[in-house]
């Protein structure tokens, strides 16, 4: 296997986009090497099979999803409900801008559906993502408990998934307000 990490990571940022575009069914290694704007037979020189691409853009989707809370202006606040409302609109907002990736990693969750090895992957990766938030809330001194931070992990997953595939759902509504309210009623409980 060829180890330009470089180019192994714009073939897994080029199959994300034929993920999110052409879902699971469309996305074959010529359909990544066209993406990529690469030669054909690059992409396999670089991944195993497609199981391994689809394992490989598992792990990378959630890299481009993360947000980086010290890159959040309103991170220099102290730890309170308004921090916590402010981390989430930022995790909101960045999602939204990347709505490519959040579409794929939904199309990665129905493959997974069908392939045990990736639901394997995904499921460690997912459940390591929401133990990492759980810590990161426990450990930033922000008002609620390891439920809050469950509640608002799903809550804010539902929010994400409508705007970005169903818009017009919420258009009667403020999605910085639901966020708020999100925080809030969860710190409630």
């Amino acid at each position: 296997m060829v180890q330009n990490q470089e180019r192994r990571i714009a073939l897994v940022d080029a199959a994300i986009e034929v993920l999110a575009r052409d879902g699971a069914r469309g996305l074959t290694f010529r359909a990544v090497d066209a993406e990529a704007g690469v030669p054909k037979g690059t992409a396999s020189n670089y991944f195993a099979n497609r199981d391994d691409l689809l394992n490989q853009v598992g792990a990378h989707i959630h890299h481009r999803l993360t947000l980086d809370p010290a890159g959040v202006e309103s991170a220099q606040l102290p730890p309170s409900p308004e921090l916590l409302t402010e981390l989430m609109r930022a995790l909101y907002h960045h999602i939204s801008r990347d709505r490519t990736g959040w579409l794929a990693l939904l199309e990665l969750r129905l493959e997974a559906t069908r392939r045990p090895e990736l639901q394997a992957a995904l499921t460690k990766t997912l459940r390591d993502n929401l133990n990492m938030n759980v810590e990161g809330h426990r450990a930033s001194g922000i008002p609620g408990d390891d439920m809050t931070t469950v509640l608002l992990y799903y809550a804010m997953t539902g929010l994400i998934l409508e705007h970005l595939t169903v818009p017009e759902v919420l258009a009667d509504f403020d999605e910085n307000d639901l966020i708020a309210t999100f925080v809030n009623r969860s710190l409630a409980t």
